[in-house]
């Protein structure tokens, strides 16, 4: 019998671009999803009137393809490019 959540809890590593917002240290997909959620709200990047758009800044921003913002549900499509 085969483990349900091996792959749901195996760490990846992030790029370079990713490591300048979430750190280096490999980590399973949903602790990289909650230490980018730390850094939008802590920096004040979620959008005011619709929560949930991101607003990008200076480390963001090669993460996004040079966005200005994307939706909370692109995120995961543009994260899984920067993990390995």
């Amino acid at each position: 019998m085969a483990k349900a959540n091996a792959q749901f809890m195996k760490p990846w590593t992030p790029s370079a671009t990713l490591a300048a917002v979430i750190g280096t240290t490999a980590l399973p997909r949903t602790e990289v999803v909650k230490k980018m959620w730390s850094y939008i709200k802590s920096n004040g990047l979620q959008d005011k009137t619709n929560k949930r758009m991101i607003n990008t800044d200076a480390k963001l921003a090669p993460l996004f393809e040079g966005k200005k913002q994307i939706s909370m549900f692109e995120m995961n499509k543009y994260l899984s490019k920067h993990l390995s």
